[in-house]
């Protein structure tokens, strides 16, 4: 059994691939639902908001998942 206290090396491997699969699941709907989405944000008033969300959302998701990436590899900001 493992200590939930524990961090093991396969824990940050896991979120970073899930993340990871997120985002290019986040990408893949983009492309298949550009129109769609376009005609929803180009109707004015406060639809303005749809691709602020969306950005907000891959940018989440995204940030998240490098964020995972670099503390795989070992690579941490200066303080």
């Amino acid at each position: 059994m493992t200590d939930s206290s524990t961090t093991g090396a396969g824990k940050p491997l896991t979120r970073a691939a899930l993340y990871g699969l997120v985002s290019v699941a986040l990408y893949f709907v983009l492309y298949l639902f550009e129109d769609s989405i376009l005609a929803f944000t180009s109707r004015g008033g406060w639809y303005f908001i749809a691709p602020v969300a969306i950005a907000f959302v891959f940018s989440y998701v995204h940030g998240t998942f490098t964020g995972h990436f670099w503390d795989i590899l070992g690579i941490k900001a200066r303080k």
